[in-house]
């Protein structure tokens, strides 16, 4: 598998990101896969602000998160975000979460899709016909299978 483009944002772990067990609680991982995205996309030259105020949203339609070694209060994070699929309909993002030392902690991706809401209801779109400059974009830095 050749690698496409990789983007790569350290995360601030704080003491309240914690459990009672003194590790990174499970559901902050979701929000960090959040800041990885954001940063892949303003890395490229978009922005999902933009894409809302033409009315359109990317929600996730799939999450999932694979917990390989515990993170703590102090340690040093980073997350490397990847396009991993670009379908047209669908885009899946890859994910690492990795410690100070290199190790990778975490494995994630999350699938989302464009949608837009018409008569009062969100329905899907066509991210390849709604956004083609975006969509080509992705489909010039996506991993390599």
């Amino acid at each position: 598998m050749e690698q496409g483009y990789v983007a790569e944002k350290e995360i601030q772990i704080m003491y309240a990101d914690t459990d009672m067990m003194g590790v990174i609680y499970h559901g902050n991982y979701a929000k960090w896969l959040e800041l990885g995205r954001m940063q892949l996309i303003e890395d490229i030259g978009y922005d999902y602000v933009a894409m809302e105020r033409a009315g359109y949203f990317a929600p996730v339609y799939d999450l999932n998160v694979t917990y390989k070694k515990a993170l703590k209060y102090g340690d040093r994070a980073f997350v490397r975000t990847w396009i991993e699929e670009n379908t047209g309909l669908r885009t899946v993002y890859g994910y690492e979460i990795i410690n100070g030392s290199g190790e990778v902690c975490t494995e994630a991706t999350t699938t989302l899709i464009v949608v837009k809401k018409i008569d009062g209801e969100f329905k899907p779109v066509v991210f390849k016909k709604t956004f083609p400059e975006w969509f080509q974009k992705y489909e010039t830095i996506k991993v390599k299978k």
